[in-house]
């Protein structure tokens, strides 16, 4: 894809609707233009639960993106989650017509799209289908483009999700005035903004702690492994500071934010906070230490169903580059301590600036972006392997239509070569069938001699 196409991202999660618009530079790296963002009220867990509240949010953070970048927004590509995405593994097949012919990346793609016709439990549809490992007649191909073959198998990773979020996301964009060009599952989208190719290759996890979800992915020889969400984010945090503090959600997601820590041993006891009271109520002092206690035994909890995830997708001893934390949730202090502590993995902070270039605005390399970077940065990837799709197609295409047109030449003047040798054929027999004039007259003029008188 040329560079300099404008792609814009679109983020709807359970705190915030965020909208990026960027493009790929020359040197191959991610250009914000502009950026809008706003609260969402209508996204429950990555779950849309309130279509105009959706759409307001759509139009507002749309809108801020435009005046900033100086672009008009007419097409979006948007993330999914939720607690009702899940994952499960394919393994397609395809025999070949002719082993003589080299295996193009058009058949390759014919078998990625066999696979979304799988059957699926009613209410549920496939979201996205990730090709891993290629073998053809049984031998492992790292790129089987090019080679020669019988049978060509893959293995997928096929990514479900119910069909009512994934239209109720559809009628929002369409609702809000725009088209969208790709539906993307955030936890690959966060891993394309803070992972490196060596990260994929050794085998690492991304967890990205959102406000409603807790995305999870595994890489291993830089091809996914395992997708999960975890029904549980930073909002369960706050909902429990609001009860073990008697204080309102407002107040308690700021001394979450500004206070907070995910590691009560970190703080003293003499530490605290004072919040106003509601209606001239006594102010409220709330002990570092005890906010401290809150959020560790929320984060533990998630990081237990991180390690079961891994367990799940049999890759404990697998991990060599651990634990990526992104998200808003990572800004969290001593998050990696915690994290390291109960996953016994490295751990380290994702930023999407690896990505960016270096005129990207300051705010942008916050981990509360990676998604919407990384809805960016995939699309762009997409929309570059579609164009090669296209590009391979209508050179096969062309290459047909040469061949045909050769075939329908040489088919002409073999006929041009047959129709002269039958008029050549045709023409000897006349002369043999016929009267020959020339030698009459010849033989008439020979028969008589000038002196002859004829009466």
């Amino acid at each position: 894809m040329s560079e300099g196409k404008i792609i814009v991202g679109l983020d709807i999660g359970t705190t915030k609707v965020a909208c990026i618009v960027g493009r790929k530079a020359e040197n191959g790296k991610i250009e914000i233009l502009g950026y809008g963002k706003t609260i969402s009220t209508g996204v429950k867990r990555g779950v849309v639960t309130n279509i105009f509240d959706t759409v307001e949010a759509i139009k507002t953070a749309v809108k801020q993106a435009s005046d900033q970048s100086g672009v008009e927004i007419n097409r979006v590509s948007v993330g999914i989650a939720g607690q009702h995405i899940k994952s499960l593994q394919h393994r397609g097949v395809l025999m070949r017509d002719s082993h003589d012919t080299e295996i193009s990346e058009a058949e390759l793609e014919r078998l990625r799209n066999d696979t979304f016709k799988i059957n699926m439990t009613p209410g549920e549809e496939i979201i996205d289908v990730i090709r891993q490992d290629t073998y053809v007649d049984g031998e492992l191909a790292t790129n089987p483009v090019g080679m020669l073959g019988n049978k060509i198998e893959a293995n997928f990773h096929v990514i479900i999700g119910q069909t009512s979020a994934a239209k109720n996301i559809i009628k929002c964009i369409q609702s809000a005035g725009l088209d969208m060009d790709y539906m993307i599952l955030e936890p690959i989208a966060s891993a394309q903004a803070v992972l490196d190719e060596e990260e994929k290759d050794a085998g690492v996890v991304l967890v990205d702690i959102g406000g409603g979800t807790t995305d999870i992915a595994i890489f291993k020889d830089k091809k996914i492994q395992h997708t999960a969400v975890i029904p549980f984010g930073g909002n369960i945090i706050t909902d429990d500071i609001c009860t073990g503090c008697s204080i309102i959600k407002h107040y308690a997601e700021e001394v979450k934010v500004k206070f907070g820590s995910a590691l009560a041993s970190e703080n003293r006891d003499d530490e605290v906070v004072s919040i106003p009271g509601i209606r001239g109520r006594e102010p409220k002092e709330i002990s570092f230490k005890n906010l401290a206690h809150i959020i560790q035994a929320r984060l533990e909890e998630i990081f237990e169903l991180v390690n079961y995830e891994i367990q799940k997708a049999k890759s404990e001893n697998q991990l060599i580059a651990g634990i990526v934390l992104t998200g808003g949730g990572a800004m969290m202090r001593h998050i990696q301590q915690l994290a390291e502590f109960k996953t016994g993995l490295e751990v380290r902070i994702g930023y999407p600036n690896e990505h960016l270039n270096q005129t990207a605005m300051k705010e942008m390399s916050s981990p509360m972006y990676s998604t919407g970077i990384g809805i960016v940065i995939e699309t762009i990837a997409r929309m570059e392997h579609d164009e090669y799709l296209q590009a391979v197609k209508e050179a096969e295409k062309l290459k047909g239509g040469l061949a045909e047109q050769a075939e329908t030449s040489a088919s002409e003047t073999e006929l041009e070569e047959k129709y002269d040798e039958k008029e050549e054929s045709e023409g000897k027999k006349k002369k043999k069938k016929g009267i020959d004039l020339k030698k009459i007259v010849t033989s008439f003029t020979e028969f008589f001699t000038p002196d002859d008188n004829l009466v």
